[in-house]
């Protein structure tokens, strides 16, 4: 019975820590993407021309 309440009284003190622990990969992760993801559309929009020419309107 004390290592239960050990165990719930540790997970209830530390639930900050593991809440941290578990997020920071997942913003790593969504700032690398996010990079990639516009690092992609930039040369995407280098390469394919959209039609805005100011010649082609003339």
């Amino acid at each position: 019975m004390v290592k239960v309440c050990s165990v719930l009284a540790c997970v209830l003190l530390l639930q900050g820590c593991i809440t941290s622990v578990v997020t920071l990969p997942v913003k790593v992760a969504y700032k690398t993407t996010k990079g990639v993801v516009k690092g992609t559309a930039a040369v995407v929009g280098a390469v394919i021309p959209d039609g805005d020419d100011k010649k082609s309107k003339d």
